[in-house]
């Protein structure tokens, strides 16, 4: 447990430069007691650490100095080459790149992890595209991808209801979602989102752009695909489920949040144990293939259509078992 924590600081200032012994302790969730307990241990054992003082200082590694992947552990260095399984980089052109960088981080391990890559390609591969959809890259992926690296201003053609549009972005990043690619960019201050394989043309503009430093494309892809889902899910039904009914129904919504909602809004259970809660759904008609997977453990109150086609449903199971 030391030794790791004892790298991860070695490393920690040598991507950093200077930090503080708070800062550490943050990064290492030790105390700032700890952290100059190893600061000493590192000092004994020949790590150049250094300690600047006054308000400015903090600790930093003397002559540029570096240290080698020496320190990993045979899951750390196999998990390593997860990040290398084909694919993704390669629709990107990054294949060579991987590749090369791959080939560095082999170099560097001690002889008895050299194994790591052939291990961890034996047991795990990415297939990325969603069935029954192509497992080919989106025409102007490597360019959008490109523009993203040098902050490059380009010019797309986009099909959108029909018709195509040309729109000047600022791509800020790309995201990959059940095997489909989406060019996040900035388009007059605001960010949107588009669809790779719905670009038709990439031209690049020849102007740069300054990244706004608080964006969170994580935090952006998270918030705009929570958005989607409830611009989709519009309708409402209401449903009496039985407490067994209530634990699955996790398994048949869309989205995490459609569960906790219902959940959140059902009633004090019955004498039976039933509750009342609303549902949001895409439709009626979707919501009747998702209600049938709960059978008997859930019963439709409204819309009455709804009602209706579960009901002929059970009629019709009733007929078939006898």
């Amino acid at each position: 447990m030391r030794a790791s924590r004892l790298i991860s600081l070695v490393l920690l200032l040598q991507n950093r430069e200077t930090m503080t012994a708070a800062e550490l302790a943050r990064e290492l969730e030790v105390s700032e007691r700890t952290v100059y307990r190893d600061v000493l241990a590192l000092s004994a054992a020949g790590i150049p650490v250094y300690a600047d003082r006054g308000r400015a200082g903090g600790y930093r590694l003397l002559g540029g100095y570096r240290t080698r992947l020496t320190g990993l552990s045979r899951s750390e260095a196999e998990a390593l080459f997860l990040t290398g399984l084909p694919g993704p980089a390669g629709d990107m052109g990054l294949a060579d790149a991987v590749a090369a960088a791959e080939l560095k981080v082999l170099a560097a391990l001690p002889p008895a992890l050299r194994d790591a890559p052939a291990r961890t390609g034996q047991r795990f591969h990415l297939d990325v595209p969603g069935w029954f959809r192509s497992a080919g890259p989106p025409v102007w992926l490597a360019e959008l991808a490109g523009a993203v690296w040098r902050d490059a201003t380009v010019e797309i053609d986009y099909r959108r209801r029909g018709r195509e549009v040309t729109r000047r972005v600022e791509p800020y990043g790309l995201v990959l979602k059940s095997g489909v690619w989406y060019v996040v960019g900035r388009i007059d201050d605001t960010h949107r989102t588009y669809r790779v394989d719905r670009v038709t043309g990439v031209r690049p503009t020849g102007a740069t752009f300054t990244r706004d430093d608080d964006f969170d494309l994580v935090g952006y892809w998270r918030n705009a695909a929570e958005e989607f889902l409830r611009d989709m899910l519009a309708a409402r039904v209401t449903i009496r489920l039985t407490e067994a009914g209530l634990r699955q129904l996790r398994h048949v919504v869309h989205a995490p949040f459609v569960y906790a909602e219902a959940v959140a809004a059902a009633s004090a259970p019955d004498d039976r144990g039933r509750v009342v809660t609303q549902l949001a759904v895409e439709s009626a008609e979707v919501a009747y293939g998702q209600l049938l997977q709960l059978g008997p453990e859930v019963e439709v109150l409204e819309p009455a259509e709804l009602r209706g086609w579960l009901a002929e449903a059970a009629t019709r199971l009733a007929a078939l078992y006898g």
